[in-house]
């Protein structure tokens, strides 16, 4: 009996959140974008040192564009103290996206990230006049009273400060974890979106407390949680798209040591669309979705056209096949270089379904 989406095509998939490093961990990641279904994907900044101006992003991409000149890569800048007004003019003339803010340390390379958003207000209201994004990870540095758990839920006010003074501003939540985040998302006008994780919709707290390779910041969250985010990437509404927020480590660092943490981020570059589909696919047989919900507009909605429409981009050309479910094995670790530098894949050694190009 045929598997649930077997034969189904799809337009490729817009990875609206994807980090690809530098160096040989670069070339290593970038080789595997399409082998995730993906021909458009927005790049982050947070590189070491991170990428504050213009000509460095510009460079960035050049070098992700000659390692893969079948992706297009949207690129942004790193909000900290560098950002002028000025530099935001000339980044929209030059074609880069948006600025991606972290709030200081929360993630990783966040050291240079933000202690205060008024500071920023001159930088955000030429991005508001010049349209250009603003994309948050949406969490509060730890303290007394927020930890891992609820940095999350502490961080709302500020995304509805931030779009209460810049109401014309297009602003992206990004990796959504909470039913609360989700809902926050809706309540705002439709320069609010959110993005949705491959690995969110599959994981839950349990899954990531002893175990560092499912560890990733912001954290998945309760049962509750993540039936919130099937159900948004399920619903059809525009506001929620993929991001796959890949994150590559070696696994000397995700597994971390006496003198520093497990890093926080997970890979799934090489296998994103087929991880979103399983993860629906098993919403289906736990009861919270129902196959026929699932319709070719609600997956290319989510996986594809929701996020190239906020992000004012072309509709893709390509199309993706999708084979019967878990009929190739996602491998143990993909080699970095020669010094036995690798990284290890999410759900590394299972299976899922096989993806091809049309």
């Amino acid at each position: 009996m045929p598997s649930m989406f077997e034969g189904l095509q799809l337009p490729a998939t817009f990875d609206a959140h994807v980090h690809l490093r530098s160096g040989i961990m670069m070339e290593a990641v970038v080789s595997t974008i399409r082998d995730g279904g993906a021909d458009m994907v927005y790049v982050m900044p947070n590189l070491v040192p991170p990428i504050t101006t213009v000509e460095a992003c510009l460079e960035y991409r050049q070098k992700l564009q000659d390692l893969e000149p079948n992706v297009t890569f949207l690129m942004s800048l790193y909000l900290c103290s560098a950002l002028t007004p000025n530099v935001i003019v000339e980044a929209k003339k030059a074609g880069i996206k948006g600025v991606k803010s972290y709030p200081a340390g929360v993630t990783t390379n966040s050291d240079s990230g933000v202690l205060d958003y008024k500071s920023f207000y001159p930088v955000l209201a030429a991005m508001e006049k010049e349209d250009l994004l603003l994309n948050l990870h949406g969490e509060c540095p730890s303290s007394a009273d927020v930890t891992v758990l609820n940095a999350e839920e502490a961080f709302l006010p500020t995304l509805g400060m931030l779009h209460r003074d810049f109401p014309n501003l297009r602003i992206v939540l990004e990796h959504c974890t909470t039913a609360k985040a989700i809902e926050a998302v809706k309540s705002y006008g439709p320069t609010v979106s959110g993005t949705i994780t491959a690995h969110h919709l599959s994981l839950i707290v349990d899954d990531w407390a002893g175990d560092s390779f499912n560890y990733c910041k912001p954290v998945a969250k309760t049962p509750q949680d993540r039936i919130a985010l099937l159900k948004a990437a399920a619903s059809g509404d525009p506001k929620f798209f993929f991001g796959s927020d890949s994150a590559p480590h070696s696994t000397q660092a995700k597994q971390g040591s006496h003198i520093s943490k497990a890093a926080a981020g997970i890979f799934t570059q090489p296998i994103c669309t087929q991880l979103v589909l399983d993860a629906l696919e098993q919403g289906c047989q736990e009861g919270i979705l129902n196959e026929e919900q699932l319709t070719h507009k609600i997956l290319a909605g989510f996986l594809s056209e929701h996020g190239r429409h906020f992000y004012q981009e072309p509709m893709s050309s390509s199309h993706l096949i999708l084979g019967a479910g878990q009929n190739i094995q996602i491998p143990d670790l993909i080699p970095v270089d020669n010094r036995m530098v690798a990284i290890a894949p999410f759900r590394k050694g299972q299976r899922t379904r096989s993806l091809g190009w049309l």
